[in-house]
């Protein structure tokens, strides 16, 4: 019998996917707005200075993907370090991971609390 999905990996995951598309699409849809060349160097340089950021996040979620749908807390633990990490990357965007990085944590003690369960069963 499979184990179910866990629903604290699943809703970061959702809150992640959601995130991670609304930050793609607000910083390439951005530059559109430009009137001037003043304005389109002020967008590329916002861009340029959360892309590490939002490239981790990205990672992140596709680690916390992987964790949820294979069933494995490594790679929960992986996403949530991840997400920790793009808190540090740009801090004034750190709200918007924190919750995503502590339901990673929890799920993954949750996961290697079943799997060491499970082996001495």
């Amino acid at each position: 019998m499979k184990p179910k999905l866990n629903i604290c990996l699943l809703i970061s995951f959702i809150i992640g996917v959601v995130y991670a598309i609304y930050i793609v699409s607000y910083f390439t849809g951005i530059g559109s707005t430009a009137q001037t060349s003043a304005e389109t160097v002020g967008y590329g340089l916002a861009t340029a200075i959360v892309m590490p950021h939002m490239a981790c996040t990205i990672i992140a979620v596709i680690f916390n993907g992987l964790g949820l749908f294979l069933r494995k807390p490594a790679f929960a633990l992986v996403g949530a370090i991840l997400y920790a990490v793009a808190m540090v990357l740009f801090p004034m965007y750190f709200f918007f991971v924190l919750v995503e990085m502590i339901l990673s944590f929890v799920a993954y003690a949750q996961m290697r609390k079943q799997t060491t369960t499970n082996s001495e069963a």
